[in-house]
């Protein structure tokens, strides 16, 4: 292969999104009606370690392959988002099954220990009577065909 001509810069490789890339990005999710839930943008950006958990599996695959420097927005359906809405996740604890220093706000997020004290878990407190707490256990986006729009700042 010749050397570059005098003044021409040699090709260089654009980076794209792998299953294993560290990137910086810009990112905002709402629903198709326009009303945003998260956004970076007007922000710092985001960065993450693609594979890892700090995003959603099914927004990461709209990731792969996507060049440094490109902005993109996605519009997926509710099964290919966050799922269904599952009616089994919803559950009715009595407040006495409840730890007694926990805050009991409706519609706030409230965390659990999981049983093996390993994790933890959220649910979204949805009704509070004297005797009950009525938790939904579904991401809070589950249900909603979702616009993800993604700015690739860097990829390292």
């Amino acid at each position: 292969m010749p050397p570059p001509a005098h003044g021409a810069r040699p090709a260089q490789a654009i980076a794209k999104v792998l299953p294993d890339s560290y990137l910086t990005l810009h990112y905002s999710l709402g629903d198709r009606d326009g009303e945003e839930y998260v956004s970076t943008f007007g922000l710092s950006p985001a960065t993450l370690q693609m594979g890892s958990g700090q995003l959603a599996e099914t927004l990461e695959q709209c990731l792969l392959g996507m060049l440094a420097g490109t902005r993109q927005v996605f519009q997926l359906a509710e099964t290919d988002a966050f799922g269904s809405h599952n009616p089994r996740l919803v559950e009715r604890i009595a407040r006495s099954a409840l730890p007694p220093d926990i805050e009991l706000r409706v519609n706030s997020l409230v965390e659990f220990s999981s049983p093996d004290g390993a994790g933890s878990f959220a649910g979204f407190l949805r009704e509070l009577t004297e005797s009950s707490a009525l938790f939904d256990f579904n991401h809070p986006l589950a249900g909603k065909a979702i616009r993800f729009e993604v700015e690739v700042i860097a990829i390292m």
